[in-house]
């Protein structure tokens, strides 16, 4: 069977990769209560915003926070549609890992926004990577059925809107 075209890969891809994103960021929570005492400062996402606009305030700066969290999401799964265009739940965990790499050993750290990964506490990249496994999972999961659920918005006759234009 042939792919879907890119542009539907690319859009299905950015919805998953939103959709993903609220597990994880339900995993990130929980894992972050139970962190220890000095472990237990602000996850990445808040600290990529606090280095990039250190002058927002607190309550702002945790709306542009979540805010800025599921457009990464979406940006990152829409990329995962180009290098996986059928991903499987091990191709997107691999994904999911792969984006942590990318983002926290390579362009966050290169960009001074943040410390590499490996110059943090253990338990928070163990805490990142479990998020990060959910998310590959559930975007594999999401993008699969949103894949799937394509045809039910394709070609075919338009009864209702033709109905109307006949009015």
């Amino acid at each position: 069977m042939a792919l879907p075209p890119l542009s539907s890969r690319v859009v299905c891809g950015a919805l998953a990769g939103v959709v993903a994103t609220a597990p994880m960021t339900a995993v990130m929570h929980r894992l972050h209560r139970g962190l220890g005492g000095k472990d237990r400062y602000p996850l990445p996402p808040r600290e990529i915003v606090s280095s990039i606009a250190p002058q927002i305030e607190d309550d702002r700066a945790t709306s542009i926070t979540l805010l800025a969290h599921y457009l990464y999401g979406a940006s990152s799964g829409a990329a995962l549609a180009l290098v996986i265009p059928k991903p499987t739940i091990a191709g997107g965990i691999t994904g999911g890992l792969a984006i942590w790499l990318v983002s926290y050993m390579g362009w966050i750290p290169v960009f001074g926004i943040m410390k590499p990964a490996n110059q943090h506490p253990i338990t928070r990249n163990a805490l990142m990577t479990v998020a990060h496994v959910v998310w590959g999972a559930a975007y594999a999961l999401a993008d699969r059925d949103l894949m799937r659920s394509r045809s039910a918005f394709g070609r075919g006759p338009l009864k209702d809107a033709i109905n109307l234009q006949a009015r």
